[in-house]
């Protein structure tokens, strides 16, 4: 083992280890009654038609998105009206008396180059 160098510079550890560029993350609502529901919010930049959730039988609405690592903040789109995620573990507050859903995308590291 060589000894410690401090004149090397560190190297951040995602360049040691890098994150996978985009992780897939599924995003989910239950609603049997919605005729249309989407997902709005920093990854999209809050438009509440550019990610539209599709419906199963069982009136699950779901969506799987490819995100890269990072703190995201969203709100589900149900028939035009800004709804909270109910199964969301992580809130936050915003500017308009509600609360937006955070999703934290953690990094993935490629284990074949360890």
């Amino acid at each position: 083992m060589k000894p410690f160098d401090p004149s090397l510079p560190i190297q951040p550890i995602p360049e040691r280890f890098p994150a996978e560029e985009e992780q897939a993350v599924t995003l989910a609502y239950f609603d049997p009654t919605a005729e249309h529901v989407a997902v709005a919010g920093t990854f999209n930049h809050w438009n509440a038609e550019a990610t539209p959730l599709s419906r199963d039988d069982a009136g699950e609405w779901s969506v799987r998105l490819m995100l890269e690592a990072g703190r995201y903040e969203y709100r589900f789109v149900v028939d035009g009206q800004w709804t909270d995620d109910p199964r969301a573990t992580l809130q936050v507050a915003n500017p308009f008396g509600t609360f937006n859903a955070i999703i934290d995308v953690g990094l993935a590291v490629r284990t074949s180059i360890l």
